[in-house]
């Protein structure tokens, strides 16, 4: 059995921590593998969990933990233990999390990075693999090193993650927008707000859906780009999203927040969508929530940029093919060769070509839904490629 360590925190709420989880839950009930995380589970990062995975996992999660504990104390040699170990490495190589001595057998640098400053890639010297998630990415890396670069889509849980009923909780007169991630630059909601705005004025029954939450609300807050009004928090601390979309010109009818909540129940909301809108600038992985909603059959409008582009096939999506470049975040030292920013005018007229065409609407949701499944973007694909790479270097 080969002990896997996956240098992060699994949980149901972050890109990174879906991830984990997927592959932690999906590994313990594989008999090769005994799959370790560099930080323990707590209860809190697994609430959306249902009791009956909760339960099966319970075994796993504890041997993890005494792992966790046992190695931050010291009293673990992963290479004596034949053990491979995942580090996640973001922007300019630096990692998540630094693993000082604790080296594995065979060590792989996971790299989901924005930048595209690729000067520092002698800080992954020593590892003996380099995986990434999009082909955008995977150019970028083999320009910069020498090591072995391996691409494996990310996935969906397709338990999960399925076409089907609406529940009748919102008004069917209505048309409902939605768009996920973390406020930040390269996600370019501003640049999503100035076209929502200008689609709203015409039409009173749209309403944007928003999984705009964050486990760092300080860290986003001041957020501008190109809008009239910076974003900012509450008196509690948590970003005022409904004032800010308000003084950015959308109507407060026409928004709906949602709050910082667990992967798992995103399909409920999904599956009450229209369509979906994700402009991102960057994406260094494919955009899980795009993914999401597409294997739930709701029409995605998309960014034709970056690791975006691996998501984008005939009628699987409507693509805004018009990109400009992208200079930057004022007062960041981001590289931003290849980013793309999308046209306001053309994401108006995706939306406006939703709006007015229901068959439309069924026809890229369905091919969207079954293209997700031929192309194999689900976890359990992304899984057992990710395995068969891991014992390949040992």
């Amino acid at each position: 059995m080969e002990r896997i360590l996956m240098r992060w925190q699994a949980n149901s709420f972050t890109g990174w921590g879906v991830l984990g989880l997927n592959l932690f839950e999906l590994w313990a009930a594989d008999p090769d593998i005994q799959p370790l995380m560099g930080a323990p589970f707590l209860p809190r990062n697994i609430a959306g969990l249902d009791p009956l995975r909760h339960a099966v996992l319970q075994p796993a999660i504890g041997v993890a933990n005494q792992f966790a504990e046992d190695i931050h104390a010291g009293k673990l040699d992963l290479r004596k233990l034949g053990a491979i170990a995942i580090d996640g490495i973001g922007n300019g190589f630096t990692p998540n999390v630094p693993r000082g001595n604790h080296v594995g057998l065979r060590n792989v640098a996971r790299c989901i990075f924005e930048s595209t400053r690729m000067t520092n890639a002698q800080a992954i010297k020593g590892y003996d693999s380099v995986l990434c998630a999009s082909r955008w990415s995977a150019d970028l890396l083999r320009a910069a090193t020498s090591i072995p670069v391996t691409m494996i889509h990310e996935g969906i849980d397709h338990s999960l993650f399925f076409p089907g009923p609406r529940s009748g909780v919102l008004d069917p007169d209505c048309f409902y927008v939605f768009t996920g991630g973390k406020i930040e630059f390269r996600k370019a909601q501003d640049v999503l707000i100035l076209a929502f705005r200008e689609f709203a004025r015409r039409h009173d029954d749209a309403v944007l859906v928003a999984a705009w939450g964050s486990d760092s609300p300080g860290s986003v807050a001041g957020f501008q780009g190109n809008l009239p009004a910076p974003l900012r928090t509450s008196s509690t601390g948590a970003l005022d999203l409904r004032r800010w979309i308000t003084e950015c010109g959308i109507e407060p009818h026409q928004f709906i927040e949602l709050p910082f909540m667990p992967n798992q129940l995103m399909p409920a909301v999904l599956r009450e969508m229209d369509c979906a809108l994700q402009v991102s600038r960057c994406e260094p992985c494919t955009n899980l929530p795009a993914k999401e909603a597409m294997a739930c059959a709701v029409p995605v409008i998309l960014a034709n940029n970056t690791g975006t582009r691996d998501l984008i096939d005939v009628d699987n999506c409507l693509s805004l093919t018009s990109q400009d470049p992208v200079r930057g975040e004022p007062g960041w030292d981001t590289g931003t060769d290849g980013w793309g920013e999308s046209r306001v005018d053309e994401i108006i007229a995706s939306l406006e070509k939703l709006y007015s065409d229901s068959q439309l609407r069924k026809r890229i949701g369905a091919r969207g839904a079954e293209w997700i499944l031929e192309k194999g973007r689900t976890w359990q694909v992304h899984a057992t490629a990710l395995k068969a790479h891991l014992r390949s270097l040992l």
